[in-house]
């Protein structure tokens, strides 16, 4: 067995594309090799800034010489089959082989060595690389038929059992040299093979292995803080670009003027990270602290002392960006900020931010009015049945004034929650004009509910601004405060709704306006904080504000679509989605609350022998009147006398379905499959005792309105008929 070295080295590859450039070498050395009939077993592929390094072991020496068989014409066709035929083999007739009056043309393909079919390889390899972005270098990029890399290829080291492997690409000849560190190697190395190529880029100060690297980075930021009293902040996705950027780490930490800490903490941390690839550090206290740690590329000779000092400086500037952004924007009020949004197109056919604003204003302030949304003291809103209760939408989303502190005394306490939740409404796209969110659009909402406190508004406010975009789909920490969860719901049925009315909701794959995310979203909010009110009642409600009439009618699809993504989201969580479409099918039960409760009470009791053999007795129940057409149950003569069997289930009916239906009504869940496991027994005696197609009419219409009454309390919990197995 064979051992494969193979290095591409090149000038600096960006850090973010280092873990797919892995990936993709794998992925193109093993389609290469299985086209060959090359058995691969397990890869290691390694990235440094300036090379990407796989290593195969146990290769075969030479691949098997393999038979190919292909399939001709049968004997006596016509000569043109014939012909065209052994055109294509290459064969005469008398090298075909008959089999079952068919001919075949079997060639044998000699075996090839592994160094040849690697040095076809290698070039291949190279050239049909999906680097994200390349670029062509030197006199040859003339040619748009020149060899494209990330950054110019320097060198390839091309190694089976220690022997180059000859191939050529780009007029770079593979061989046995590479380079170690920039600055602490100089001259070329010559690598024998895979066992000691990693071993001497180590003594040239490389560590090959990324991984190593990321274990480097990682626990000298950690050490580095905690030698100075700190404790890092950790960040993964910093620590693999550090190690991205780096073949031989060396963390260091740093300190900037601790003035700079009026700044608010997320706005360091992100222009240390984005702008610097720099760590930051908090105090005992948990606070950000004025340290941060970058990452050399170099053991320097004073300890790195002028490092950390250059770093400091660039910091700095940085720095002293991010607060004069902060001070301006605090010369301008929220309220004023929001003017602005006029000027800012939110879709083309659905207007500016102001104008999104401004129903979302209105919405939260409903959601809040109707009692959808309540605070904790005045306890969340009664039960609200699909398409009930409460006051018309169009009727709730007149607009209030505004409070603000420099107003003077709040108004009365029923109706500060709907107040701030307006208020929060109209401000909470107002950072998005700032100069800091222009520079860090990142920190939109975080931003607001900054300036917000720094203006006076009530925390209610500034923290609903700060967190309406959460939660950012599934897994994302759900708001709970009021007026938040007001703010946050209301945003999320505007964009559902607004976008399904011009029809762009979402196709295939395709979802620009991130819906999905939306929905699931606002399933979150209603189940986390229990909201109960009419999903299509909100939904309508967003309609009829945008389009300023009442009478119209929720987008197609839009209500279906939601309780999609609910089933999506309940998965995880372990609910069968065809239980969800067993409660909803039934039409009128669009309080997810609700819903959600029944799919429990139903999934429990569908797991027990009562529920599953209630099921086996509703389907065949339901199969039989499907085929006879009986669609409800007709009246019973009088005149006829009941079989015991039959005496047996009406009874059973005639308390199990009004005491279902009050259990039901009661929000009694438990209750109403209990309700439901009480006509297990009678069904089954029905079933075992008497036959349904009598051919007595008499007896046949009798037993088919039974069949109809057992379907129609079943149905008065869920539709069973949607149910799997």
């Amino acid at each position: 067995m064979s051992d494969f070295l193979l290095e591409l080295r090149c000038e600096e590859i960006p850090a973010r594309m280092q873990a797919g450039a892995r990936a993709d070498l794998e992925k193109l050395f093993r389609k290469e090799m299985d086209a060959a009939g090359v058995a691969v077993g397990e890869l290691t592929v390694w990235s440094t800034p300036r090379r990407l390094a796989l290593i195969a072991r146990g290769l075969p020496a030479a691949t098997a010489a393999v038979s190919e068989e292909v399939k001709g014409p049968r004997v006596g066709a016509p000569p043109q089959a014939l012909e065209g035929f052994l055109r294509k083999t290459g064969l005469s007739e008398d090298q075909l082989v008959e089999r079952d009056g068919v001919l075949f043309a079997i060639t044998e393909k000699p075996g090839r060595a592994t160094a040849d079919v690697l040095a076809e390889a290698v070039p291949a390899i190279v050239r049909a690389f999906p680097w994200p972005k390349s670029q062509r270098w030197g006199a040859a990029s003339l040619s748009s038929e020149s060899l494209r890399w990330v950054r110019p290829l320097s060198a390839i080291v091309s190694l089976l059992d220690g022997q180059v492997v000859e191939c050529e690409v780009g007029g770079i000849k593979a061989g046995r040299l590479t380079r170690g560190h920039r600055f602490h190697s100089e001259g070329e190395l010559s690598i024998d093979g895979v066992d000691d190529y990693a071993a001497k880029l180590r003594a040239a100060h490389v560590i090959v292995d990324h991984t190593e690297r990321q274990d480097l980075v990682r626990a000298g930021a950690a050490k580095a803080a905690t030698a100075a009293g700190l404790s890092l902040v950790e960040d993964e996705g910093l620590v693999i670009e550090n190690a991205g950027l780096t073949e031989w780490p060396v963390p260091l930490l740093g300190r900037f003027d601790e003035s700079y800490l009026d700044v608010p903490p997320e706005v360091i941390q992100l222009t240390a990270r984005t702008n610097q690839k720099y760590f930051v550090c908090n105090d005992s206290a948990g606070k950000l602290a004025n340290a941060f740690v970058c990452t050399a590329n170099i053991v320097a000779s004073d300890g790195g002392a002028a490092i950390v000092d250059g770093n400091r400086k660039v910091l700095a500037a940085r720095l002293s960006d991010a607060r004069f952004f902060w001070e301006q924007d605090r010369k301008t009020s929220l309220a004023d900020q929001a003017k602005k949004l006029s000027r800012i197109t939110f879709h083309e056919k659905l207007g500016t931010v102001a104008d999104k604003v401004e129903r979302v204003a209105k919405l939260a302030r409903w959601l809040v009015e109707e009692g959808i949304v309540a605070s904790p003291e005045r306890g969340g809103g009664p039960p609200r049945s699909g398409g009930g209760g409460g006051s018309p939408p169009n009727a709730a989303l007149a607009v209030s004034p505004l409070h603000h502190p420099a107003d003077g005394p709040p108004p009365r306490a029923g109706e500060d929650l709907a107040d701030q939740a307006e208020l929060a409404a109209r401000l909470c796209k107002a950072d998005l004009v700032t100069e800091m969110v222009g520079e860090f659009p990142e920190l939109q909402g975080l931003m607001g509910g900054y300036y917000a406190r720094a203006e006076g508004l009530p925390d209610a406010v500034a923290d609903a601004i700060r967190d309406h975009y959460k939660p950012v789909g599934q897994g994302d920490d759900v708001p709970t405060a009021p007026v938040t969860v007001a703010v946050s719901l209301a945003d999320k049925l505007d964009s559902l709704v607004q976008f399904f009315e011009i029809g762009l909701n979402p196709t295939g794959s395709k979802d620009p306006f991130a819906l999905r995310r939306a929905a699931i979203s606002t399933t979150s909010l209603i189940l986390e904080n229990g909201l109960r009110g009419s999903l299509s009642e909100m939904l309508l409600a967003c309609t009829i504000q945008h389009l300023n009439q009442p009478g119209i009618f929720l987008s197609d699809g839009l209500l279906e679509f939601i309780i999609d993504r609910l089933k999506v989201q309940q998965r995880e969580a372990g609910v069968r989605h065809d239980l969800i479409d067993a409660v909803f099918a039934l039409g009128g039960e669009d309080d997810l609350v609700r819903l959600l409760a029944r799919v429990h009470a139903l999934q429990a009791f569908i797991g027990t022998d009562d529920g599953a053999n209630l099921l086996a007795g509703y389907k065949r129940a339901a199969n039989i009147l499907k085929k006879e057409g009986v669609e409800a149950a007709e009246a019973i003569s009088l005149s006829y006398t009941a079989e015991p069997a039959e005496k047996s289930l009406i009874d059973a009916l005639d308390t199990a379905g009004p005491k279902a239906a009050a259990a039901v009504a009661a929000e009694d869940f438990g209750g109403a499959m209990a309700a439901l496991a009480s006509l297990r027994g009678p069904i089954d005696r029905f079933f075992d005792e008497v036959t349904v197609n009598d051919a007595d009419p008499a007896k046949r219409a009798y037993r088919l309105s039974l069949l109809a009454r057992l379907r129609d309390a079943v149905h008065g919990v869920a539709d069973f008929s949607r149910i799997e197995g």
